[in-house]
């Protein structure tokens, strides 16, 4: 067996260089997250309809994150290394779709830029989060992934703020005759500028280890390449039969129960992953060679028990940050400021005190994960950590039905902004210490799935819910993020970290 030597540890700059590349990629995020239903709604949306636009954020995900991990995690290009082609790649591709959007002629167009945007967005965002676990050694990997969250923090106030900032800075919030306003227009064109700078920042100023260093940085105990496909022969085709039959539920029920026409595509996913693990089993039995479906396939059905059981809290926290992103502007605008017209001025303003809520949060987020989170986490553990970060969530969502004037819900946004900042480093921090190297990047895509998976079910299951139960009061909405979270805290008293990720 080869003895494993330890990455040379890396100083605070060298942490920032890391991580700055996902300041400008959470720009492009909060850009998206807040106002991408506002845009909507401006092109003639139905609050109703929303979600089902929003499907491209969740389903992209889901497709890319597993592709991107598996393929980053096989990639060497030389100088310049395993995962930074794709962040340079989906760098490129989001920028330009950034500065496309506020261009949209129609909602189908807007819809369309925003498949391409998310997909960008993910093939830059999930080589980042293996990154970290690649670039650092064990006792970093905490003081990584914080440096991480305080700079989606960070890029996530400068892109939720800068529409309001243009409109006290004089530009126009309002659109002669309908559509995109000025704000949002000039915001998503900075956006477009900075993401793709603060990503190239990162490629070029890191250098990442070749496979021969990471070979000697894990050992050999790392190397049994054959695992996942004998444990993919040894399976029987009984759960894949059962993910089809799952699917043919959820279909069946979209006709019996009147449910949105959106919902069919969750049922299809179901059924779809079945068949796929249908060919996988068989090529393993065959002896055929893996290939990514096997690999995805395997290794996803073979999750640690750790992965798993973050996995389920994953699901819930996922949920409710989806339902706030999806619900934020229509609630302020209807319950905070009496103005459900989408195309009223007092919406517009509505929609930009969105965005500097938005920006508190990831304030406060940045602030927490240098500050609090690390104290609590020396102190009680990181999943004791996250489950207060959980926590102060639920309780921020609940302060929704007791505040009436729409300036204290900036106090609402301190307690989401701790469980944002906990959501982005704690799983991943555990994760990252408790995972093989050589797969480091498929099973965080594989656990993004327990991020995009919720939101696909939100964005197909809420509009139906809103339309029939609170067609006209959104707010209530956020019951469902508050007790999501809550469940996500119970969920997490499940894991036990191992020693060397729970300090």
């Amino acid at each position: 067996m080869t003895t494993a030597t330890t990455r040379p540890r890396q100083s605070w700059a060298g942490l920032w260089n890391i991580s700055f590349g996902f300041f400008g990629i959470q720009i492009g995020f909060a850009l998206q997250n807040a106002n991408m239903s506002r845009i909507f709604q401006s092109l003639g949306t139905s609050l109703d309809d929303l979600p089902a636009l929003w499907v491209a954020a969740p389903l992209t995900g889901l497709l890319v994150q597993p592709i991107i991990g598996h393929m980053s995690d096989r990639t060497w290009l030389g100088r310049l290394g395993r995962r930074r082609p794709y962040f340079l790649a989906g760098s490129v591709l989001a920028a330009i779709a950034l500065l496309l959007m506020p261009e949209s002629p129609g909602l189908l167009m807007a819809a369309m830029l925003l498949w391409v945007l998310d997909a960008s967005l993910n093939v830059s965002m999930e080589p980042f989060r293996a990154f970290v676990g690649d670039m650092l050694d064990k006792d970093q990997h905490a003081a990584g992934y914080a440096v991480q969250t305080a700079f989606i923090g960070a890029g996530a106030v400068f892109g939720s703020i800068f529409p309001w900032l243009l409109e006290h800075l004089g530009v126009s919030n309002v659109a002669s005759g309908g559509g995109i306003p000025d704000t949002v227009r000039f915001a998503f064109w900075f956006g477009g500028a900075a993401l793709f700078l603060a990503v190239l920042w990162t490629v070029l100023t890191t250098r990442e280890y070749s496979p021969d260093e990471m070979a000697a940085f894990h050992g050999a105990a790392d190397e049994d390449h054959g695992h996942t496909m004998r444990v993919l022969a040894a399976r029987s085709y009984t759960s894949s039969l059962v993910w089809i039959g799952a699917g043919i539920v959820v279909i069946a029920a979209v006709a019996a129960l009147g449910l949105e026409k959106e919902v069919y595509l969750l049922g299809a996913l179901l059924v779809g992953y079945g068949l796929a693990s249908i060919v996988a089993i068989a090529r393993a039995r065959s002896g055929s060679p893996a290939g990514m479906l096997g690999h995805i396939v395997g290794d996803f059905g073979g999750m640690p028990p750790l992965m798993k059981r973050l996995a389920v809290a994953q699901f819930f926290s996922w949920s409710a940050l989806f339902i706030m992103w999806i619900n934020t502007t229509p609630i302020v605008a209807g319950a905070f400021y009496a103005a459900p017209d989408a195309q009223s001025p007092l919406y517009q303003q509505a929609g930009n005190w969105v965005d500097v809520l938005f920006a508190t949060y990831n304030g406060v987020a940045a602030l927490a994960a240098l500050t609090l989170l690390p104290l609590l986490a020396k102190r009680i553990g990181q999943a004791k950590t996250h489950i207060v970060g959980l926590l102060c969530g639920a309780a921020g969502f609940a302060s929704f039905f007791v505040v009436t004037d729409p300036k204290w819900l900036l106090a609402s946004e301190v307690g989401i902004g701790i469980a944002w900042a906990s959501i982005l480093a704690m799983p991943y921090a555990i994760l990252a210490s408790s995972l093989p190297q050589r797969k480091l990047g498929i099973y965080m895509g594989l656990f993004n799935v327990f991020v995009v998976v919720p939101q696909l079910l939100v964005a197909t299951v809420m509009g139906s819910i809103t339309k029939h139960f609170f067609p006209t009061a959104p707010i209530w909405t956020l019951a469902f993020a508050a007790g999501a979270l809550l469940l996500a805290a119970v969920a997490m008293t499940r894991v036990i970290a191992k020693p060397d990720a729970s300090a």
